[in-house]
Parts: structure tokens; C-alpha cells; sequence
């Protein structure tokens, strides 16, 4: 069951306006990365369910989140259909992000009061999100649209909130550009938790992309 509601989940998301997300199928190295991000200041962690047996994984990164990283809200993302949402919120998922629009994980969130962030890609889709319940939408894949595309969204519904996945980095330019244009937070993989930290294990490196990130945003949004 999930620790956090779908509405404390948002706050945290626009407090810290990162959400950090990997898979990997070692949980001792997902335990040493999700620490490094949380002695960074990061308080949110999307897993992605990309391999065999990533539910495995998961539930073991929560097990340890909640008893060693105090107030680490873990979710769960490239969530395909509403069976998987449901098992994955009964290994205490307390948010889920999804590649696209689908109805029938909607549907099994808002049962449980769970955040869901569908991946959109139109105003149309946008819109049917909001119907359906959603409190932060994920624009993906984020770098084809880019911010422009933020702009225009937040002209006719500005109070839409919006997170880009995918052509977001950890650099001022990349994220004064989606900031400036109102996005709520940024998803970030690879060029947060990249194959070379992962490969050198370089979890002190880590926490201080995270730390200097984080301290970056709140820094663009002044």
C-alpha cells in the first residue's frame, strides 16, 4: 500500500521539480544509487519496469526505502497496463507513470488514490488526463516537443502541470528552458543516473549531480 497520498505525492513533485528514474536489475547497486540520490536532497525515485523481474527489484528498493531512507517517495514508471499498476501498487508504489494515455490504469490509481502521470503528446490527450483525474501530466517523449510546445499548452490551460520525460539534462540552458516555459518538474534518466556511474559506481558523484541539480532548479525558479 502506498505511503504517501496522490496529493502530498504532487507537493513533493513541484518542491523539489525532479523526479530521478533508472532501472536495473542489481537491487544491492538500485539500493547504493537510490541512497546517493537521497543524500543529494532528492526525495522522489521513478523505477522504470523494463526487464524481467523488475517487480522483484522494486519491492525490495521499497522494503529499504522505507525503513533506511526516511520521507523517499518511490514510484514506478514505463507502466504499460492497468495489471501491472495493480500489482505494483501492492508492493507499495506510491506514484505511477505511464508512456502513454490509458484509461484502465487510471482507473485502478484513482481507486486506490494513487498519482498517475500518463505520457501525452497533444492538448486533446492533456485534457482527457485532467478528466480523468490526473494532477501532473508527463510530456513524453519531452525532447521532441520541447519547451515551445510547453508554452503553447499553458496559453488556453495554464493550470495545467506538466512533467517532460526524455531531452531533459542536468545543465542550466536544458533546464531554464523547460522552467521558464512552466513546467512543474523534470523526469531525468540517463544523463542524471548514466551508464558510466553506473558502470564506475560512482555514487559520490551521483549525489553531487543530484545535490548541484536540485540547487539549480530552486535557483531558475527565483
Amino acid at each position: 500500500m502506498a505511503q504517501y497520498t496522490r496529493i502530498e505525492v504532487a507537493s513533493v513533485m513541484k518542491e523539489q521539480g525532479m523526479v530521478p528514474l533508472f532501472f536495473h536489475s542489481d537491487v544491492e547497486l538500485g539500493k547504493k544509487l537510490l541512497k546517493a540520490c537521497y543524500d543529494g536532497g532528492g526525495r522522489l525515485l521513478e523505477f522504470t519496469s523494463r526487464g524481467d523481474f523488475a517487480f522483484e527489484v522494486f519491492g525490495e528498493l521499497n522494503k529499504y526505502a522505507i525503513k533506511e531512507l526516511p520521507g523517499m517517495i518511490m514510484g514506478v514508471g514505463s507502466v504499460t497496463d492497468a495489471a501491472a499498476a495493480s500489482l505494483y501498487m501492492q508492493l507499495g508504489a506510491n506514484f505511477i507513470v505511464t508512456p502513454v494515455l490509458r484509461e484502465d490504469i487510471a482507473v485502478v490509481c484513482n481507486r486506490r488514490k494513487v498519482l498517475w502521470s500518463p505520457g501525452c503528446g497533444s492538448l486533446t490527450e492533456i485534457a482527457r488526463a485532467e478528466e480523468l483525474g490526473c494532477e501532473i501530466v508527463k510530456l513524453f517523449p519531452g525532447g521532441t516537443y520541447g519547451p515551445n510546445f510547453v508554452k503553447g499548452i499553458k496559453g488556453p490551460q495554464p493550470w495545467t502541470s506538466i512533467m517532460p520525460t526524455g531531452g531533459v539534462s542536468p545543465t542550466e540552458d536544458n533546464l531554464k528552458g523547460w522552467f521558464d516555459a512552466g513546467v512543474t518538474c523534470v523526469g531525468m534518466g540517463s544523463k542524471l543516473i548514466s551508464k558510466e556511474v553506473i558502470s564506475n559506481k560512482d555514487y559520490a558523484g551521483l549525489e553531487k549531480m543530484v545535490k548541484e541539480t536540485l540547487d539549480l532548479i530552486k535557483r531558475l525558479r527565483k
